[in-house]
């Protein structure tokens, strides 16, 4: 999704800085091993952590330029204490070396849907996150008996989410304007082949400037899978894009009826910016498990 540009240009201005004062006192987590599947041609790497339940595993969907650690390291040790919680890395990110083709989220769904597959999974909660979001509600769409619960974390349904003339000059991003940002340093120590980060950018600018696809609001409105809409106050979101998408997936109504609440859920996060919105473990940790344990209401 295109929703990732602006964060590239923020990154590159002050990344390290917002995420030094996000506000949480814990440390990322250590990254644990993992493993890698054949995918679609890609050698797709991919995390598994916690321990299977008889609730659906949570699958983790990481943005643009970044990888598991990056966007989910604070997140993981306590999301999978009561779930088990599988986290992947698309191609040409973090730890999955890139290969010959484009970058593009129906792309990036199918190698996702396919190690699912491979692993045997049936049905699963997403959580996406910037581009990552973009990915969960393609997955979503084309596969929704794959899809329990989503969670949509700075993510749109196309350009119109994003304030207006954040892509301007977005053609003139340049690797070495994001060396020093915490994208930068974990690609150098995760990635397979290090020297290619200038590659990465290629491709995630291609991705946004080129490939965005656009979901409608009749294609949302036919999601009846329970989502949470999460952005930052301060996101490149805009609050009322994201108000959109909370009624097409059926919420904004009043809860204090005989129907009660929606299956659907909106969460604005104070404070917080599209680059610190997964490094808000103080306000996503109590939210997260709550939405994800929560009965489903019939229709």
């Amino acid at each position: 999704m295109k929703l990732t540009a602006f964060a590239l240009t923020a990154a590159a201005i002050a990344a390290t800085a917002l995420l030094s004062a996000c506000g949480s006192d814990k440390p990322a987590a250590p990254v644990e091993p993992g493993a890698y599947a054949e995918v679609n041609g890609l050698r797709m790497y991919y995390e598994r952590h916690g321990v299977a339940t008889d609730q659906p595993p949570l699958v983790l969907l990481h943005g643009a330029l970044s990888g598991i650690g990056t966007d989910f390291g604070e997140l993981i040790p306590q999301l999978s204490e009561t779930r088990e919680v599988i986290a992947i890395e698309q191609q040409a990110h973090g730890r999955t070396a890139d290969i010959d083709r484009p970058l593009r989220t129906p792309q990036m769904a199918d190698d996702t849907v396919a190690l699912l597959g491979q692993l045997g999974i049936r049905q699963a909660d997403i959580l996406g996150y910037s581009m990552g979001a973009g990915v969960a509600l393609d997955i979503t769409l084309r596969h929704p008996d794959l899809v329990r619960k989503q969670i949509l974390l700075s993510g749109g349904l196309g350009a119109e989410a994003m304030h207006p003339g954040l892509m301007e000059g977005m053609d003139e991003l340049k690797p070495e304007h994001l060396h020093g940002s915490p994208f930068h340093t974990d690609y150098l120590k995760n990635a397979p082949r290090p020297e290619d980060f200038p590659q990465l950018v290629a491709r995630v600018l291609d991705h946004d400037l080129n490939g965005m696809p656009s979901v409608s609001p009749e294609a949302a409105r036919t999601i009846k899978t329970p989502t949470l809409t999460i952005i930052g106050d301060s996101d490149i979101v805009r609050p009322e894009h994201s108000v959109e998408m909370f009624r097409l997936f059926g919420g904004g109504i009043m809860g204090d009826t005989p129907a009660g609440l929606p299956n659907s859920q909106l969460a604005i996060l104070p404070g917080t910016s599209h680059i610190t919105a997964p490094h808000r473990p103080e306000l996503l940790l109590p939210m997260i498990p709550a939405f994800l344990d929560a009965p489903v209401k019939d229709a």
